[in-house]
């Protein structure tokens, strides 16, 4: 399995790009305008904050789904037997942010999510017209207004030997949206499923930006465009005893956008989040 690398610059970009997504479920782009500098330092943060009580002050919320989520409410994957070994905190402009933490988080959710509108402008444009008329609307409406796209900051913590037999830092699983994306963490781990069900190393370097399909965006293109299955293996060695950082953005719809005949955006996101079990 073969995920494209592509130079966010070049002249068939947004073609060579879209076709990975149709083929792999994933994309990665390199030479892309989300700030390499801003990333590290928001790494740096995080890691900084996850170390410290001070983010058991903003617990998160069952109602808003913004806040803190520690390793013992972490997700279980659809499937999956034990929780995830992460911790994470959910940021959405309206929401509650660290204030020492929020101008840099910001920033970022800002560039990511511009970047993730324009991705989504090349989706629309070379989806098939075969495809493109299960949009109910054109996915770039979709997006307009929406108050869901979240930016999760993911912590997840060294290994210490005594993790439940099975678990993983994170199992697999697809996202829920439309598009994510992800700029490469500081610590490798990973992988995407083949067709043939093989786990394959995503390209990772750091400075990359990795962007994946969601299961709106599978569902609003009657499965075209895959949500591949994906998943963050357990180090060993050296690695198993550093914490590993991401920073996903989930670029979602309005609430209102009709994704299928079976599902609005709204009812989607409360099924996933039920199966997830972070939601009443």
């Amino acid at each position: 399995m073969q995920v494209t690398v592509v130079d966010y610059r070049a002249p068939d970009a947004a073609e060579k790009f879209t076709q990975s997504l149709h083929e792999t479920g994933f994309g990665v782009l390199v030479n892309h305008p989300v700030s390499q500098d801003l990333v590290e330092r928001i790494y740096a943060e995080w890691l900084a904050y996850f170390a410290s009580d001070d983010k058991h002050a903003f617990a998160f919320s069952k109602v808003t789904q913004d806040g803190y989520f520690s390793t013992a409410i972490s997700e279980t994957a659809k499937g999956a037997m034990e929780r995830d070994i992460k911790e994470y905190f959910h940021i959405y402009p309206w929401g509650r942010i660290p204030p020492t933490l929020k101008a840099d988080a910001l920033q970022y959710y800002d560039e990511a999510r511009l970047l993730a509108q324009e991705l989504l402008s090349w989706v629309e444009r070379y989806t098939p017209t075969q495809i493109a008329v299960h949009y109910r609307e054109p996915l770039s409406n979709m997006i307009k207004d929406s108050q869901q796209t979240l930016l999760r900051v993911l912590r997840y913590p060294p290994l210490t030997g005594q993790e439940p037999v099975g678990a993983l830092r994170a199992a697999a699983h697809g996202d829920i949206n439309l598009l994510t994306i992800l700029p490469a963490a500081n610590e490798p781990g990973l992988q995407v499923q083949g067709r043939d069900g093989n786990w394959f190393d995503v390209p990772c370097d750091f400075g990359m930006l990795i962007i994946n399909i969601g299961d709106m965006l599978q569902e609003a293109s009657d499965s075209y465009y895959p949500s591949t299955q994906h998943r963050v293996v357990n180090p060993a060695g050296e690695s198993a005893k550093r914490s590993r950082i991401s920073l996903p953005l989930f670029l979602h719809p309005r609430a209102d956008v009709v994704l299928s005949d079976r599902y609005t955006a709204h009812a989607y996101l409360q099924e996933r989040l039920r199966e997830l079990g972070v939601s009443s």
